[in-house]
């Protein structure tokens, strides 16, 4: 029975994982607010900030990384809401 088993996991595994390792850490690059296009790729189409489980950046960077982010929508280098939701011209209603 347990036979069995182990082969339908081989089977059904379709790829193999790889380890994520931090970029951060790897690089030794320092996360700043000011560098607008290192922190655009931390940050989803609809503005939210992307989980460490998608980006594999390690916790302590998670937490200095979503800082700058923070910072740098304070300070309007980053929208705060995607450019979609809303529409700037006026409420144009589709019949």
């Amino acid at each position: 029975m347990e036979t069995n088993t182990v082969q339908r996991r081989e089977r059904g595994r379709k790829f193999i994982v790889k380890p994520k390792v931090c970029m951060f850490c790897a690089d030794k690059t320092p996360i700043d607010y000011k560098n607008v296009s290192l922190i655009q790729r931390f940050v989803s189409d609809r503005g939210k900030i992307v989980p460490r489980r998608r980006t594999g950046v390690c916790a302590r960077h998670q937490r200095r990384l979503a800082q700058a982010i923070k910072r740098s929508r304070f300070l309007a280098m980053l929208p705060s809401s995607p450019n979609h939701v809303y529409n700037i011209s006026g409420a144009e209603k589709k019949a």
